[in-house]
């Protein structure tokens, strides 16, 4: 698997965006020039210099260092949603696919029912009722989002479920538990981290959005999508203050969406 990816372009170009990311949201207090909330009105919008690599912003507040910090933001927030969507859409959906019978039924039709809503809908809803903050951020993108998640889990299961050498292991007395873990999450779990790791670019663009609409931050957070929201109000005085957040999301993002894809066609080269 490991000499599939280093040999494959598109994987290697992948990981080279998200290595970069994540060592500048780790590296962020050492590699930004300035406090990322350090107001100075007396210096609103300076050009690009020594100590402000790519200037300041409306507040006097350098560019580059929110952009930094701004990582961060997104992914420590993508990492905890993305592991509590895994677990709890997994555990799930595996048991509810495999004791089949009513309990499937009774899933896929709660599942109907969620994928009926908008997740924004709910997410918005979410936050207005539990109010800001990073942990009610998460609580409301896994609410919002665990039903797709959920599906496609259900849908690997139920096709693994009905192989025959499952059925051999009934034959041959394994118990139910016994044949989950020991034989269908190992089968399914490639075809999930796939989807799993497509899924961090969807989180962090819905975590971009929700900024950007003005739910779940406070005021002046650095965070892409807040500085995407206010930066669009002085498009046409400063546009390249619109134009770095939103840089920084499309690599994000397409660092993820490139390696996911490419794992895809390494692990399933059929279906690519």
């Amino acid at each position: 698997m490991l000499r599939k990816i280093r040999r494959n372009p598109q994987a290697m170009a992948g990981l080279a965006m998200i290595a970069a990311i994540l060592l500048t949201a780790l590296l962020a207090p050492l590699l930004a020039p300035n406090d990322p909330n350090a107001v100075n009105i007396a210096n609103t919008y300076a050009r690009i210099s020594a100590q402000y690599p790519l200037g300041t912003d409306e507040m006097g507040r350098c560019v580059l260092s929110r952009l930094l910090y701004g990582a961060r933001y997104s992914l420590g927030i993508a990492g905890p949603t993305l592991l509590l969507l895994a677990v709890f859409s997994t555990v799930v959906s595996t048991a509810c696919a495999y004791i089949g019978g009513r309990t499937d039924r009774v899933f896929s039709a709660l599942c109907d029912v969620f994928m009926a809503f908008p997740p924004l809908l709910i997410a918005v809803t979410l936050i207005g009722s539990l109010g800001q903050g990073i942990t009610n951020i998460i609580i409301s993108i896994v609410f919002s989002m665990w039903v797709w998640f959920a599906k496609i889990v259900r849908t690997f299961v139920l096709q693994e479920k009905n192989k025959e050498y499952i059925i051999a292991c009934r034959v041959a007395g394994c118990s139910d538990l016994q044949i989950i873990l020991g034989h269908i999450l190992p089968n399914v779990l490639p075809q999930l981290i796939v989807y799993f790791s497509t899924g961090v670019a969807s989180i962090v663009l819905t975590v971009s959005g929700y900024a950007f609409l003005g739910f779940g931050f406070e005021t002046g957070t650095p965070e892409w999508g807040a500085m995407f929201s206010k930066a669009s109000s002085y498009l046409y005085g400063h546009p390249m203050l619109l134009v770095y957040p939103g840089l920084c999301i499309i690599v994000t993002t397409a660092g993820f969406n490139l390696f996911g894809e490419a794992l895809r066609d390494i692990i399933s080269p059929e279906e690519a």
